[in-house]
């Protein structure tokens, strides 16, 4: 078996497919921890970005159900999976907190809590505007949901030790090892690498937000968006007791999300969203991010900053995680900047897929066909900064309408 992607999906693959007596080689262009496993915000969300209307519009009642459903079950066995493998990664089931920016909002995000306790059996519930305070120390919002199944770790401990796990399991690991392109074969796939071919009887693609033009076809299909995250200086614990009370991990409803939470020391702030960028590393998106740390948090208005960094997630036409199939190709992918959980889970569960264990691998993400190819789309997002553009159009209405009323 060859994998291509050394990130959570990968390594979870290789994993179980070595643990399951088969011979597998892992490539990955880059040292493993470079892309998005390595620099991500350590939230283990689970979240889809479609709401549950539009699930059932889109796939069914039934179908729409299953797939919230399995959002329960891949955080609970992830958590079975850091318990079982003795995984350090200073993981926390801290719950969750998403704010309301209008009254609409609150009323949504109540409904929602409802609907997480009734139909999913997760404990949530809603916030009203003056319990905002015991939960974070803003006036941004007017409400929220609190939820108890969602956590945060330190990404690169939790891809170091699965690294190790896969390794220890006989699968072979190429890293710095670009795949070139493949070619369906009697039998397989023969893979085309910078350092030389290999002939797979299957072959796993689990690049995400990193494909390149090894896989043209994928290309189209997944567009690559930047994600970046701030640090702020240490802050005293009373600061932090203030703005940030039970340490949860955070995020509201806006079309630029932002998603933000306390370090595992509970020193630091680290703040999150999309990067409106596509190329280079100008200084304009962490002024954009220290500017909305501060419209949240005006006494952190100039705060230093200690670390900034970015890398991509994946957005596909659906929005939401899968596994399709192409030929003797099983792709596992488009996680929409939810990884933490999809990632981990979906590798697993391609690998049970191609091991057969139909019981294993039945995954309500498991669709007959590849999302949509994006139209103009060929692999250099153009359009990003457009969409950001309108996005933050959108949010600055809604606040120009919460401050009228």
């Amino acid at each position: 078996m060859a994998v291509v992607g050394g990130g959570y999906t990968g390594l979870s693959a290789a994993l179980e497919l070595a643990r399951a007596g088969k011979h597998v080689q892992l490539f990955d262009r880059q040292a493993l921890g470079l892309a998005a496993s390595g620099r991500n915000g350590g939230m283990s969300s689970g979240s889809i970005r479609p709401g549950r209307k539009d699930l059932v519009r889109r796939f069914g009642q039934e179908r729409a159900q299953a797939i919230l459903l399995e959002g329960k079950a891949a955080r609970e066995d992830l958590w079975r999976f850091l318990r079982d493998e003795n995984v350090e990664c200073d993981f926390s089931l801290s719950g969750a907190f998403n704010g309301a920016m209008t009254a609409d909002q609150a009323d949504e995000l109540r409904r929602q809590a409802d609907f997480l306790h009734q139909n999913l059996g997760i404990e949530a519930y809603p916030v009203e505007r003056a319990d905002v305070p015991k939960f974070i120390g803003t006036d941004l919002y007017v409400g929220g949901l609190v939820r108890k199944d969602i956590g945060g770790l330190q990404p690169a401990k939790l891809l170091a030790a699965m690294i190790d796990l896969a390794s220890s399991s006989s699968a072979i690991i190429h890293e710095n090892t670009a795949v070139l392109g493949s070619t369906s074969e009697a039998g397989g796939v023969r893979i085309q690498t910078q350092r030389g071919e290999v002939f797979a009887r299957t072959l796993l693609v689990c690049t995400d937000g990193y494909t390149d033009g090894f896989d043209p076809w994928l290309r189209r299909r997944l567009v690559p968006v930047r994600s970046r995250i701030i640090a702020t200086e240490p802050l005293d614990r009373e600061v932090m007791d203030r703005l940030m009370p039970p340490r949860m991990m955070y995020g509201d409803l806006r079309k630029l999300s932002y998603y933000y939470r306390p370090s595992h020391d509970g020193s630091r702030i680290l703040f999150g969203g999309r990067d409106g960028t596509t190329e280079g590393d100008s200084a304009a998106p962490i002024e954009h991010l220290r500017s909305e740390l501060a419209r949240l948090f005006p006494e952190l208005a100039g705060i230093g900053l200690t670390h900034s960094w970015f890398g991509y997630v994946a957005m596909n036409r659906d929005m939401i995680p899968r596994m399709f199939s192409r030929g003797n190709t099983v792709y596992a992918t488009g996680y929409c900047g939810s990884g933490v959980v999809w990632a981990r889970w979906l590798g697993k569960k391609a690998a049970c897929k191609i091991l057969g264990d139909g019981e294993q691998s039945r995954s309500a993400f498991d669709f007959d066909a590849a999302p949509r190819a994006v139209p103009f789309f060929n692999g250099k997002p153009w359009f990003i900064p457009i969409v950001y553009s309108m996005y933050a159009r959108h949010d600055k209405k809604m606040l120009l309408r919460r401050r009228k009323g």
